[in-house]
């Protein structure tokens, strides 16, 4: 009588098993983020925000160069306005409810531009620059980070010396030197804007880089003669996802905030086209003079992109942290 032989797994079979894992870990992650309460609410904000930064451009065909409406100059919110003179007036019927007219829903500003659709382009115009800057930081420190912490020595010494150059000098100060020297404009803000980002991915790539290396999967790689290649893409980068991933979240928040202050030091973008801090910086004098409306849009539009990210950032770290989770 023949012996039974064991039963093994074909290629397909256990290529389709490591798949349903992963999917599982996936949606596993996922039902812990929407269990979080700062990751609903900063992920709601951030949905909220890029839909409104995809959806202007493409529906508002915005001429920045030719908008320009004087008889309309420092028109009020007329929807608010209107809304609150018929609630505090209701028996008034030239400002009834149904007469209330919305021209401008957050007013116009000294040159009769509507508010707005400036803030809408603003905030489109400061989500790519984030998004840029974040992307640039987050290619170029990975990767530098990961080198230096997997191989060690000398690179790892260049590498790191450079970052803390980088480091010593206060990052808005860094950019606005950087974009001094290459000259005012979006492009040089972004790029700027992400060089003094870079330290911080690249000291916690190397961190991870280094607590991996020594692991015994890694050394099981290196017997199998893996080359350091093949085992920084197949062990060490993926592992070093999730904190990473957490920063660049957080990154991206602080990336708005950098770029919205070179706008309003006149080094960002430039004008007419709409910035949310070159229309911060143009608004000063008209909160001086009780025109309030030219300065609250574009700051609370700033304050709901870093606060969403922010809360986003919160809730992705509880999640994917393993020392955080219950």
């Amino acid at each position: 009588m023949e012996s039974a032989k064991p039963i093994t797994l074909g290629e397909p079979a256990r290529a389709q098993s490591a798949r349903e894992v992963q999917w599982e870990q996936v949606r596993d992650t996922f039902r812990r983020l929407m269990r979080s309460p700062s990751a609903r609410i900063g992920g709601f904000i951030v949905i909220v925000t890029i839909a409104i930064a995809a959806a202007v451009p493409l529906l508002d065909d915005y001429d920045a160069t030719r908008d320009r409406d004087l008889p309309a100059r420092y028109a009020e919110p007329d929807c608010i306005f209107g809304y609150i003179k018929a609630r505090v007036q209701p028996d008034t019927p030239d400002i009834a409810l149904s007469d209330i007219q919305c021209q401008h829903p957050f007013g116009a500003d000294k040159n009769g531009r509507d508010i707005m659709r400036r803030v809408g382009h603003g905030m489109s115009v400061s989500l790519q620059s984030g998004l840029f800057a974040v992307a640039l930081s987050v290619s170029v420190g990975t990767v530098a980070g990961i080198a230096a912490g997997f191989f060690g020595g000398l690179l790892e010494s260049i590498v790191m010396r450079l970052m803390d150059v980088i480091l010593s000098f206060p990052s808005l100060l860094l950019a606005v030197a950087i974009v001094t020297v290459a000259g005012p404009g979006l492009r040089n803000g972004m790029i700027a804007v992400a060089i003094t980002q870079i330290p911080v991915f690249a000291r916690l790539a190397r961190s991870m880089a280094i607590s991996i290396r020594n692991q015994e999967y890694v050394t099981a790689a290196r017997s199998l003669g893996t080359r350091p290649l093949g085992i920084l893409g197949r062990h060490v980068l993926p592992n070093s996802l999730a904190p990473l991933i957490v920063q660049a979240t957080l990154g991206l928040g602080t990336a708005v905030i950098e770029t919205a202050a070179l706008g309003f030091l006149g080094l960002g973008q430039q004008p007419p086209f709409p910035e949310l801090g070159k229309m911060l910086a143009e608004s000063q004098q008209s909160l001086a003079s009780g025109k309030w409306w030219v300065m609250v849009f574009p700051g609370a539009a700033i304050i709901m992109i870093v606060l969403g990210f922010n809360l986003l950032g919160d809730g992705l770290r509880d999640v994917l942290d393993p020392r955080l989770k219950k």
